[in-house]
């Protein structure tokens, strides 16, 4: 999400570009694409100029919902997973509350977050920066 945050509002990028950008392997980047564009986060442009293209400004899209559509919930436990607990201990868990606070505070935070600041922290699109393997400044043929 943040390799497409980084170019003009409305283009594409085509899946390869983005594996070897950022070294993942382009499975892993299909398996991660489906749940996006099934919640209309990204769109699919097919043809020899298609990819993927963020469906809103950068700005707009949170990380909590990025991660809530490739992941699901990231509640720290199950029971706190859904809307309502179904678990049928709930009543006696010592710990609950502890976890519900928890959960709360990831929630607040990633929610927090912005693509367009995450996408920020990306090095330039130059030479140097496509050997990069992330933005720690290593580069993808270090051993």
């Amino acid at each position: 999400m943040a390799e497409l945050a980084r170019y003009a509002p409305g283009t594409t990028v085509s899946l390869k570009e983005i594996s070897e950008r950022q070294n993942l392997s382009l499975k892993y980047l299909e398996q991660i694409v489906t749940p996006l564009a099934r919640v209309g986060l990204v769109k699919s442009e097919r043809g020899s100029q298609g990819g993927y293209r963020l469906t809103k400004d950068a700005a707009d899209y949170t990380a909590g919902e990025i991660l809530r559509a490739i992941e699901g919930s990231v509640a720290p436990i199950p029971c706190l997973g859904s809307v309502t607990n179904e678990c049928p201990m709930s009543e006696q868990c010592f710990t609950l509350p502890f976890w519900a606070g928890l959960d709360e505070v990831i929630n607040q935070y990633i929610d927090s977050v912005t693509l367009e600041q995450l996408a920020s922290q990306l090095p330039a699109l130059d030479s140097a920066a496509q050997e990069s393997c992330c933005s720690c400044g290593g580069t993808k043929n270090e051993k």
